[in-house]
């Protein structure tokens, strides 16, 4: 499970959001609207992807 990648993609603004989950996508390395990071498939990843779902689009890599 160490070597699968995530293609994590913000495509929904986090400004009206949580500022918790603000915080959360800039931990993400997501800045920007549109912006791709490839992210290990772990439990903490997963964890972060469930909290902001509704923010991000997610495909395996």
């Amino acid at each position: 499970m160490a070597d699968k990648m995530l293609k994590i993609t913000l495509v929904k603004s986090p400004i009206g959001a949580v500022p918790k989950h603000r915080k959360t996508v800039e931990a993400m390395g997501l800045r920007k609207l549109n912006k791709t990071v490839l992210l290990p498939d772990n439990a903490a990843t997963r964890g972060q992807i469930q909290q902001i779902g509704y923010l991000l689009k997610v495909e395996e890599a």
